[in-house]
């Protein structure tokens, strides 16, 4: 004779199935990563979540109205289905996204750069420095003198102002772009700079535990450098710092904790911040894998 009772047991069974799968599977609404997820990371390009962040724009579709990004007078978070993107001035075949510039009250600009096929870069503004950083596929540049050099991900340029250049793309790629208008001190002079981040030195840190590398030198001709910073899951700042300095960070990989003035923000690859000088701020890292993120800081320059 059937148990009566089956039925709604494998009824029950069903369903939570299927809301099980909704929320874990395909990574959907919750970021951490999952025993049940048999997704092979491994097998991923280098910084793929920042064009396929584990929350994407799809995934927030059915939620007409909601974004993580914020906006406050000393801070900002830049989430992916925020983004807006549109024709490059000057640039050919590529889509621009400008996250941060000075109508948000900061002293520089970011912005990501999708290269399509046959797609060529601009120049910058007269008397404005420029790094770029390859997050998917690859560039060509090359400078007047007709010297190329081929540009993967986790690779970097720096382009002092004026310095005659462009950027050719025969597939496609996406670039985090850094632009600031130089400030000139006498005698002193920056190069061109064509490096990796893998061949960036391990820098100390003293009383940290994350890992430190600088893409740019730090000697007082350079007005600004880009910091790529590692933490490992369970580590965070142990400064809770507030300084004149300002930010602007794509989180690469990973995902954590930021705080922001008095706000706390959950954070995951692909999102972009802005902070402005003396907001306080912190980050802890959480998830089952390496967080890694891209920052600015304008050094070497006099605040006044």
């Amino acid at each position: 004779m059937q148990n009566p009772s089956l039925p709604r047991l494998l009824l029950l069974s069903f369903t939570l199935t299927s809301v099980f799968n909704q929320v874990l599977g395909d990574e959907g609404f919750c970021s951490a990563p999952s025993i049940l997820d048999q997704t092979d990371s491994s097998s991923k390009p280098l910084y793929w979540k920042v064009t396929s962040p584990t929350l994407s724009p799809s995934h927030l579709q059915d939620l007409p109205g909601f974004t993580r990004s914020v906006y406050r007078r000393d801070h900002a978070l830049i989430t992916p289905e925020s983004h807006v993107f549109s024709p490059l001035p000057d640039w050919t075949n590529t889509l621009g996204a400008y996250l941060i510039t000075p109508a948000i009250g900061s002293y520089f600009v970011m912005y990501l750069a999708k290269m399509q096929e046959n797609s060529r870069s601009g120049l910058p503004p007269n008397d404005v420095e420029r790094l770029i950083f390859v997050t998917q596929g690859a560039v060509t540049l090359t400078n007047s003198s007709g010297i190329s050099n081929k540009l993967v991900v986790d690779s970097y340029a720096y382009l002092p102002p004026n310095f005659d250049h462009s950027l050719k793309c025969d597939g496609s790629a996406t670039l985090v772009v850094f632009e600031r208008r130089y400030a000139f001190l006498d005698n002193h002079i920056t190069e061109h700079i064509v490096g990796s981040t893998d061949k960036q030195p391990l820098l100390e840190t003293p009383g940290e535990v994350f890992e430190l590398r600088k893409l740019l030198p730090a000697s007082m001709p350079y007005d600004f450098n880009i910091h790529v910073m590692d933490f490992q899951p369970g580590e965070f700042l142990n400064v809770k710092e507030v300084h004149y300095n300002q930010h602007g960070l794509l989180l690469l990989e990973g995902q954590g904790i930021y705080r922001l003035g008095n706000s706390w923000y959950p954070v995951q690859a692909g999102d972009v911040i802005w902070m402005a000088p003396f907001v306080p701020q912190w980050y802890a890292a959480l998830g089952k894998t390496r967080s890694r993120y891209l920052l600015y800081k304008d050094v070497n320059r006099n605040p006044l």
